[in-house]
């Protein structure tokens, strides 16, 4: 940023603007009609507009709902407060809104105001969406799996029933058809009862230690995957056991690491592939806007690929898979299981590392 767009900004000589522009905070300053004068390169990145395009605006002008901010400006120029602090939501048009916490106060011919993001809002925001759309997700699956399931038993009695009245010099011939028939509804059977199994299974609820979840499902892929494959283990021996359905937990874990796995081919065929089982205490963890003292944090890691940008915000979608032949059922399932557990799994990912993360309440 070059040194003349701070020239006018108020009350602040250039050591100050060159201190200013190290922080990590945003910080503007703008005169006492609300006229932007100066951005530093962290509030530069925030708004995505640089500070020249930012002093051509007033801050009431800045958001779609910018009044607010305005009117703590203007409490700070009459010196009612010391600071100002308080939690915004930002509009601006076309944009995805902006959780802050500010800090406004009051400076030599006019105001200093510190933009901090709401990390803990960006988060309750994202397990919100996360839920909102397990649920849709849970009653399209399981309205689709009904209907398809109704005519399907019909086409594979009428491919049976037209199979036995084949005429005998033909039945060799034709019956390569019926069975064709009758073996993809077989597949599409198949297909309905898994994405029925979450609603038709009941909850078993007992003791679980994360650890034996852990080692039941190293033991499982160390099987079908026995070289190339790295597991590790980083384990936190004080993670008290808690109340859920072991069976499902390590079905839930298993399809995570098993999808890394698939994710890992070319790595493993090279003898570098790695998979991470993490777990961790969580404190003070907020998940479905109920606070807990206590959660598990745990975390699957592999160093493969990454996801695809293009679904990586739709991979807990039914049917939505990364990979050729996939069903795209496995995270979904896992995802209605940790919910079950009142629990939530956000992801992370970027070539050369993909971290699922399931947090779940514990006692």
């Amino acid at each position: 940023m070059n040194g003349g767009g701070g020239a006018g900004a108020p009350g602040a000589s250039a050591d100050a603007l060159g201190g200013l522009e190290l922080l990590a905070t945003a910080v503007l300053l703008a005169d006492p009609d609300g006229q932007i004068r100066y951005a530093n390169p962290a509030a530069e990145n925030l708004l995505e507009s640089s500070l020249k395009a930012l002093s051509r605006q007033k801050l009431a002008a800045l958001f779609g709902n910018g009044d607010e901010l305005a009117r703590l400006c203007a409490l700070a120029l009459d010196h009612q407060y010391g600071d100002l602090r308080q939690d915004l939501t930002l509009e601006r048009a076309g944009r995805e809104p902006l959780h802050v916490h500010s800090i406004v106060s009051a400076a030599e011919g006019g105001v200093v105001i510190e933009l901090r993001e709401n990390v803990q809002q960006l988060k309750l925001d994202r397990e919100e969406r996360i839920l909102d759309q397990s649920q849709v997700n849970k009653e399209l699956v399981r309205n689709l799996a009904h209907e398809i399931k109704n005519p399907l038993g019909g086409i594979r009695g009428a491919a049976q029933l037209l199979e036995l009245e084949l005429p005998p010099r033909h039945l060799s011939q034709l019956r390569e058809y019926t069975q064709v028939i009758i073996k993809e509804a077989d597949r599409l059977q198949t297909l309905v009862d898994r994405l029925l199994a979450p609603h038709r299974r009941p909850h078993i609820v007992g003791d679980v230690n994360i650890h034996e979840v852990c080692e039941r499902v190293r033991s499982l892929m160390l099987a079908e995957f026995p070289h190339g494959l790295t597991i590790r283990r980083d384990y936190d021996a004080s993670i008290p056991e808690f109340r859920g359905d072991k069976e499902q937990l390590i079905q839930t874990v298993l399809n995570i690491a098993h999808n890394a796995a698939q994710a890992l081919c070319e790595r493993i065929a090279a003898g570098d592939a790695e998979l991470v089982l993490r777990t961790r205490v969580g404190r003070q963890v907020t998940l479905a806007k109920v606070r807990y003292a206590l959660a598990l944090d745990l975390h699957i890691i592999d160093n493969g690929p990454g996801i695809s940008p293009q679904i990586r915000d739709r991979i807990f979608y039914p049917l939505v898979s990364g990979r050729e032949g996939g069903s795209g059922l496995g995270l979904t399932l896992a995802q209605t299981f940790v919910q079950q557990h009142m629990g939530v799994i956000e992801c992370e990912s970027r070539p050369g590392l993909t971290d699922f993360r399931i947090l779940l309440p514990l006692p």
